[in-house]
């Protein structure tokens, strides 16, 4: 390899390094202040995120096993069951639909 290439890798494990510290510092920082809610809320908020931009160009039958996934989750707080039901009422929808 070149010592452009070792240059390169030596920058990315400095910048992957610096990142993971710069994370440790503000979460320390984050659990000292007023927003240490925010952490013990954030695994949520980032699944939240990624189904709410997954849904978003989706047709009506996907909002509605959705709506019935989130209504199971609120119900019974139960992972599997909650993917079960969206699941299964995807696939009567499709099945009824098509």
């Amino acid at each position: 390899m070149s010592v452009e290439h070792w240059v390169l890798i030596v920058a990315l494990a400095l910048a992957a390094f610096s990142i993971r510290v710069l994370g440790l510092f503000a979460g320390d920082r984050i659990r000292a202040s007023r927003h240490a809610w925010m952490l013990d809320e954030l695994p949520g908020l980032i699944v939240v995120s990624l189904v709410a931009s997954a849904l978003a160009g989706q047709n009506w039958l996907v909002w509605s096993a959705a709506t019935v996934a989130l209504a199971t989750a609120l119900v019974s707080n139960h992972v599997i069951l909650t993917m079960v039901l969206g699941m299964a009422s995807f696939a009567a929808l499709s099945w009824f639909f098509s």
